[in-house]
């Protein structure tokens, strides 16, 4: 995530920060954190809006935390023939997800009847679901957890809902990775700065 990124998410923070929208994206987050394995965290939307931009900034945060985990696989409704590998995911692996994996679901708008179905069909191999939504009951039924950002809440944007969930997901890991970096920055001021042959 940019430095302009990193700020924006300070500032809605601050802003939300009575509301409990921090405390349910971080809820969020941490479900995501919770998948096994690399390239288990599945993130697909609707036939119209997919979710490129909460790949790109999941991507970040993998690399950023060192959380492999979170680096997405963005399940694509149509690729294009030819499509690099990373973009010619379809719709078959949302069919292949299994227990250990999340299937992460991002629909502002109420999702289809081919994704709900398969979405229930993940559920059941053992996938866990985890929905970011616009109001969808049946997307939020489906999964074992969700966010739901109504279109007029006047507080939170779905778009800024997708940043906030993105930054609490790599959270733990970078902060202490910053934590330790301090006490290494601190035990050298006390002993001196290592010597290196």
């Amino acid at each position: 995530m940019d430095a302009m990124d990193a700020a924006s998410v300070a500032f809605l923070r601050e802003v939300l920060a009575t509301t409990g929208w921090v405390e349910r994206t971080r809820e969020l987050g941490r479900c995501l954190r919770s998948t096994r394995s690399p390239g288990g965290l599945l993130l697909v939307g609707t036939p119209r809006e997919e979710p490129w931009h909460l790949a790109a900034h999941l991507d970040d945060e993998a690399r950023l935390s060192g959380l492999a985990q979170l680096a997405p696989t963005l399940v694509r409704w149509s690729p294009p023939p030819g499509a690099p590998p990373h973009l010619a995911v379809g719709l078959d692996r949302v069919e292949a997800a299994r227990r250990g994996e999340t299937l992460f679901v991002v629909a502002e708008r109420p999702a289809p009847a081919p994704l709900l179905e398969r979405v229930h069909d993940a559920r059941r191999t053992g996938a866990t679901i985890v929905a970011l939504d616009g109001g969808d009951p049946e997307l939020a039924g489906l999964a074992h957890d969700a966010l739901t950002v109504p279109p007029r809440d006047g507080l939170l944007t779905f778009d800024a809902a997708q940043h906030l969930v993105s930054a609490a997901a790599g959270e733990p890991a970078r902060s202490a990775t910053r934590l330790l970096d301090r006490l290494a920055r601190l035990a050298d001021r006390i002993t001196g700065p290592r010597v290196t042959d």
